[in-house]
């Protein structure tokens, strides 16, 4: 099992993960984030890792720095499990429709950060959360999980449907890139032998 636990403390925000990548899609998430809540939650199923998350952090100040820890602890933690990331699949692709939106994501897990965020928002927040929060939570997952994410919306108008749109394709995404392939599960998926 490639399992991961992180406990992450600073001045603002308390942080305790863990993170399953050969799970069902269990969860158990408690940010202090309503919103966000549901798109980890979402995120865990559609992805099928199991995650427990929670969080106390300075929500009375906004959700920004407890979004964004969460990106990194996360993204520290999918690095964990991924180890040298022996026999993966590296390469995963989803084209997701929600209603009106139309999300495509595709991932590498190359060793090498990068974001391509592609989403054209429409409203600044949904309920009480900023949706520039997005952006900043796929920046800290991607830097700390050394992997190559794009995220392109297609299609949309209505902001939930979009950042629902994306977490969702993300996790299939992943699903996909990290998944063992049982041909080649003793290489290294790069002509470097290094990841």
């Amino acid at each position: 099992m490639r399992t991961s636990e992180i406990n992450r403390k600073t001045n603002e925000t308390d942080i305790k993960l863990k993170l399953n990548i050969d799970g069902e899609g269990k969860n158990s998430i408690d940010t202090g984030c309503g919103f966000l809540d549901h798109m980890l939650t979402l995120f865990s199923r559609h992805a099928r890792f199991d995650l427990e998350v929670k969080c106390v952090g300075d929500t009375f100040v906004d959700y920004h720095h407890t979004v964004e820890d969460i990106g990194i602890v996360l993204g520290k933690a999918m690095a964990e499990c991924l180890g040298e990331m022996r026999g993966i699949k590296r390469y995963g692709s989803f084209i997701l429709p929600m209603d009106e939106s139309l999300i495509l994501t595709a991932v590498d897990i190359s060793g090498r950060s990068y974001l391509g965020f592609r989403l054209d928002i429409p409203t600044g927040r949904v309920g009480d959360f900023d949706t520039e929060l997005v952006r900043e939570f796929f920046e800290a997952f991607v830097r700390n999980s050394n992997i190559t994410l794009h995220i392109n919306q297609l299609e949309g108008y209505n902001s939930h449907h979009i950042i629902e749109g994306a977490f969702k394709s993300v996790a299939r995404s992943l699903k996909e890139a990290v998944s063992i392939d049982e041909k080649f599960k003793n290489e290294i998926p790069s002509t470097k032998g290094v990841l």
